[in-house]
């Protein structure tokens, strides 16, 4: 079970990759398609896989990308 979401702003995206080699656990990856400004943008591939930790954004100079932690049902 996933413990956190993570959301890209496709139009934002500039495609640097930052983000993909700061995600532990290999959640993120460049999408086949384009945005409108013609920038391969990067898409949650394995989205199951966020544990939350927020690498992602941080790294993100364009500030595309929120992150997002899941409670655990129950609490």
């Amino acid at each position: 079970m996933s413990r956190g979401k993570v959301e890209i702003d496709d139009d934002r995206c500039k495609g640097c990759g930052l983000c993909i080699e700061a995600c532990p656990q290999d959640v993120l990856e460049f999408s086949d398609d384009f945005n409108s400004s013609g920038y391969n943008y990067v898409t949650p591939e394995n989205p199951e896989d966020c544990i939350g930790c927020g690498f992602c954004g941080k790294v993100c100079p364009d500030v595309a990308i929120t992150v997002y932690k899941l409670q655990k049902e129950g609490v």
